[in-house]
């Protein structure tokens, strides 16, 4: 049975890591995004990686969000993490590590493929994981590291925590656009609705 996001918080507490503890000026902390910093919309997704619904949205809206939106320069898209299981949270560690740039294609490898690393039987899910770094050019001793960073992980649940409190997220995928909060997988039109119409 896989921890929830309620005993992946209590590892905070556990005392992992000082509450409030700062990477201070850790790279992995940067903000994670797509698009022009000027867009007029900015859109924050919260995303788990084992997450099938968020999954689905990555493989059948976001290309068309990306052509559409993103790439005219209408869009910002900003990536929070917010793993609901223990596989989701070494995940998220591993695509942080790697440098900024190549995050946003890693995600992206790692929801298209999430039967081969995160459901597939009879395999061992940070092995499977591990393949995939190594194809986006980790090292096996680097990926070690992330893995086993307890205050990266610890980074990763106060930030989930701290976005739950704001936002009450309370499923993935969940998004806010220009400050305003909706849940669920949704095809393009129904997303591109939620879009401000700016000039």
């Amino acid at each position: 049975m896989r921890p929830t996001r309620r005993s992946l918080l209590s590892l905070v507490a556990a005392g992992i890591a000082a509450p409030g503890l700062a990477l201070a000026d850790d790279p992995r902390e940067t903000e994670r995004a797509v698009g022009r910093p000027d867009a007029k919309v900015t859109v924050v997704e919260f995303f788990s990686l084992t997450c099938t619904h968020c999954a689905a949205f990555a493989r059948e809206t976001m290309p068309e969000v990306k052509a559409k939106l993103i790439d005219t320069g209408k869009v910002r898209f900003v990536y929070h993490d917010f793993p609901l299981d223990q596989v989701a949270l070494t995940a998220a560690m591993v695509a942080r590590t790697l440098p900024p740039d190549r995050y946003e294609p890693f995600i992206g490898a790692l929801l298209a493929s999430q039967d081969r690393w995160a459901f597939a039987r009879d395999a061992n899910p940070t092995e499977e994981l591990w393949k995939m770094a190594a194809l986006a050019g980790m090292s096996r001793a680097t990926f070690d590291q992330a893995i086993a960073d307890n205050a990266l992980r610890t980074w990763i649940l106060q930030q989930q925590d701290a976005d739950q409190k704001r936002w009450n997220i309370d499923s993935t995928p969940s998004f806010v656009i220009n400050g305003q909060r909706y849940s669920g997988e949704m095809d393009f039109e129904s997303f591109n609705k939620l879009i401000p119409n700016v000039s």
